[in-house]
């Protein structure tokens, strides 16, 4: 197979969103003639002119709300925000609009329009642009939230998101942008809504999403070295939520761990662990273990930032403990 890396991935799925459907746009801050933020839409304005590509000023309530109503009148919106720390000045139109509108017009109007926004802390850029708000936004009903890992899964989800009637926000790791990996050849989606075990094993179960996965194939070699056979669980989606496949681990290994990569209070974590003592606390040899970032504002300085992130070190403890 082929190799990408993350970043490639997602122009493939874009460029073959705008190539094959007219009535595809994408719409953002610095996406024209800069190229985007991380370089995702290089290219695209030359190619596919300013109706495709459209450079937009600096205010999210603006081009969400212009995205919102574009999908409701029959277009598909690709919505780029140049850090999923500004959707905070959009939320009105995300969550009150984009997610409810098909719900309170008896499926009368949908809103299929994709909203892409890198997402986590690791590239010293402060404490304003250095959030998960995937967290916050997958307890929406209404949106989907999708967070890959990988480049296949970042084609493959793309992909999917931009078949959707409903709004999905989908979240790109500002780590992973560079990170390569084999794709698939061919026209292959995959599912929004269904985890990926990455890793088979019997010993204890390892879950995570995003740039947390990164982490947990570190700590699985570590654990290989001595022994333990982790079982590497990738979410992929938080919303909807794949409970069933992570259930089915933890039957097979009777212990589990959940990385946030994300803060550890209020992450996306904690609902997996609620979820897990409702349906498999008589599996569980031992409790659900949590780790997360530190809870402080995220620093600038490198050393600081790196602290306060989870590494393989703190996962190791806390599997020790």
């Amino acid at each position: 197979m082929p190799e990408l890396t993350f970043r490639q991935a997602v122009q493939r799925a874009l460029e073959e969103a705008l190539q094959n459907d007219p009535r595809v746009f994408i719409m953002g801050e610095d996406i024209g003639r800069y190229g985007g933020a991380y370089a995702v839409t290089a290219g695209f304005l030359d190619k596919y002119g300013p109706k495709r590509i459209k450079d937009t000023p600096i205010s999210e309530a603006t081009f969400v709300g212009a995205g919102v109503g574009a999908a409701a009148g029959g277009l598909r919106p690709v919505i780029e925000l140049m850090s999923i720390s500004f959707s905070l000045v959009a939320f009105d139109q995300i969550v009150n609009m984009a997610a409810n509108l098909r719900y309170m017009s008896g499926g009368q109007i949908k809103v299929p329009m994709v909203i892409r926004a890198p997402t986590g802390a690791g590239m010293q850029l402060g404490a304003t642009h250095s959030h998960s708000f995937e967290t916050w936004l997958a307890c929406v009903p209404g949106m989907k939230v999708v967070v890959p890992s990988t480049p296949a899964d970042a084609l493959g989800l793309l992909r999917s998101a931009l078949k959707e009637d409903n709004p999905v926000l989908f979240a790109e790791p500002a780590g992973l942008y560079a990170a390569r990996g084999e794709v698939p050849d061919g026209q292959f989606t995959v599912p929004i809504g269904k985890a990926s075990v990455q890793r088979q094993g019997k010993d204890v179960t390892l879950v995570s999403y995003g740039h947390g996965m990164r982490v947990l194939h570190a700590v699985a070699d570590e654990l290989a070295r001595r022994g333990v056979a982790a079982e590497v669980i990738d979410l992929r989606s938080l919303n909807p939520l794949d409970m069933d496949t992570v259930v089915a681990s933890v039957q097979n290994t009777n212990r589990v761990l959940l990385l946030d990569m994300a803060r550890r209070t209020g992450g996306a974590m904690a609902e997996v662990a609620a979820r897990l003592q409702e349906a498999a606390s008589e599996w569980l040899d031992g409790p659900v273990v949590r780790v997360g970032a530190e809870d402080v504002p995220w620093p600038y300085n490198r050393d600081l930032e790196q602290e306060a992130l989870p590494r393989a070190e703190d996962v190791a403890g806390a599997l020790k403990a």
